[in-house]
């Protein structure tokens, strides 16, 4: 029999559904490779091997009796900042060890009334903050292309558990790059709907302004399914916009005619890997070729995204970590007195960079200091904004490299937070503004590690951005080598 494991999430529903196996079969092909290779890639915080199986059980009963639940019986996997009833969510920290939800955040419930099967949770830098999944408390995550290098982050686990086919397909949740950043350095797709498109109701707080819960696939295509699903209005989530979500899969029409192509100077910089920036142009020129219409344009407070962004999340993390405190949940260490077990159990408890961001948080919203930094930083956010909304005026869609180079060394950048905070520099924009954005496969460098391609589209028009995506992944075949062969 084929591997299983090497279906796309689209061909493996499809086979499902022609009874060409069960989900059973195809679970167990995952677990099996998780078996194999997850010791190496630590992709996976928990493996719900019994859960799964259960599922995957129930979902070949429901097929059996009639079911269509669109995602019946699919093997997915799930970033550990997700909350899910009756399983450990840890955010990658040790504060949170052993703290077990009572209810599942809405996302995740949407996708297992479609029929999902849940392989187990994700790696993650601590509280979503990172961009290589070395802050995890617990391991750091191997990118699958080249196991001493990092995956990306903070989504890394889910980056490498789709791209070591550990699963069919993955959730991740996107801060300030978080899934398109590790989608390009593991050469899968990775899609940040628009703020307020994905319910954040349980999706542990990062960001409160920023954080988007979104899909990790091999292809646009199983990446419009899984958005599918998840998006819409949430009763439970006050910033989700209550209107109709579009057939994603039906927008896939492989064709890009006509669609204005804005290609922003200020996203090719000194600096940048020069494979990555000739990938990306020649991307570019491809489209051009597919009938898009190439326009360039500039985006002119593109440059203040960098220092915005570490004004602006840190100190809604400031706000939003407070609760960690060791009275309510969580870990904690009792020194008898409330303030010595605070500084105790948040001492231990968060991870070198969580304080970092806690203490730059907290001097932003601090007296005498918040008007000059945290007010400043909010009305330089309105005008990146307005950069984006002046040039929708004239474009459909935003094509710009995803980072700077591709997936480096684990250990490369841990002692220097300015360089690593650079490898969100162009993903970082699009998150201020709370428009959708995604990443694609668009080449290789030389050591044969994946370029990602970052495609932008209005708030609320992830159509068309899946549309091109889709047009240029199916007239090119980036994505067709894979990371681990075996």
């Amino acid at each position: 029999m084929t591997d299983l494991t090497t279906l796309t999430l689209s061909a493996a529903l499809t086979a499902l559904q022609a009874r060409e196996f069960s989900a059973v079969d195809l679970t167990r092909a995952y677990l099996d490779r998780i078996d194999q290779h997850d010791a190496t890639i630590g992709a996976y915080l928990t493996v719900t091997r019994a859960r799964a199986l259960a599922d995957a059980a129930r979902a070949d009963q429901m097929r059996a009796n009639g079911d269509t639940a669109p995602l019946l019986g699919v093997p997915l996997a799930i970033k550990d900042v997700l909350s899910t009833a009756g399983i450990e969510t840890t955010c990658g920290s040790r504060i949170l060890k052993g703290y077990v939800p009572m209810f599942t955040a809405t996302a995740v419930q949407r996708l297992q009334a479609a029929g999902m099967v849940m392989l187990g949770k994700t790696n993650m830098d601590e509280f979503a903050m990172g961009s290589s999944t070395e802050n995890s408390a617990y391991k750091t995550t191997r990118n699958p292309w080249d196991t001493t290098r990092v995956p990306g982050g903070s989504s890394g686990g889910s980056s490498a558990a789709v791209a070591a086919r550990m699963a069919a397909g993955a959730l991740g949740t996107d801060t300030g790059g978080s899934i398109r950043q590790p989608g390009a350095c593991c050469g899968i797709v990775g899609v940040k709907p628009s703020y307020g498109r994905v319910s954040r109701y349980g999706l542990v707080a990062f960001g409160s302004s920023l954080d988007c819960a979104g899909p990790m696939t091999h292809t646009v295509e199983d990446a419009a399914r899984l958005l599918h699903v998840m998006a819409g209005h949430d009763p439970l989530d006050s910033t989700t916009l209550d209107m109709p979500v579009p057939d994603y899969v039906a927008a896939l029409t492989g064709d890009m005619k006509g669609l204005r192509v804005g290609v922003p100077k200020e996203y090719f910089i000194d600096g940048m890997q020069p494979e990555v920036e000739r990938a990306v142009r020649a991307a570019i020129a491809h489209m051009a070729t597919l009938g898009a219409q190439i326009v360039e344009i500039s985006m002119p407070h593109t440059d203040y995204s960098l220092p915005v962004y570490y004004i602006i999340a840190p100190a809604e993390a400031s706000a939003n970590l407070a609760r960690y405190d060791g009275i309510r949940f969580g870990q904690r260490i009792d020194k008898g007195d409330m303030w010595d077990t605070y500084k105790a159990t948040r001492g231990q408890g968060f991870g070198a960079e969580v304080k970092r961001r806690i203490m730059l948080g907290t001097y932003a919203l601090s007296a005498g200091y918040y008007d000059a930094y945290y007010g400043k930083a909010q009305q330089v956010r309105t005008l990146i904004r307005r950069d984006f909304d002046a040039a929708f005026e004239q474009i459909d869609v935003i094509v710009a490299p995803v980072a700077p180079t591709t997936a480096f060394k684990i250990g490369e950048n841990t002692n220097d937070p300015l360089k690593m905070y650079l490898e969100d520099v162009f993903t970082l924009p699009a998150s201020l503004a709370g428009v959708a954005g995604m990443s694609v496969p668009c080449g290789y460098d030389e050591a044969g590690l994946p370029i990602g391609l970052q495609l932008i589209a209005a708030p609320f028009n992830e159509a068309t951005m899946l549309r091109a995506a889709h047009a240029y992944e199916q007239t090119t075949n980036w994505g067709a080598r894979t990371a681990m062969a075996g």
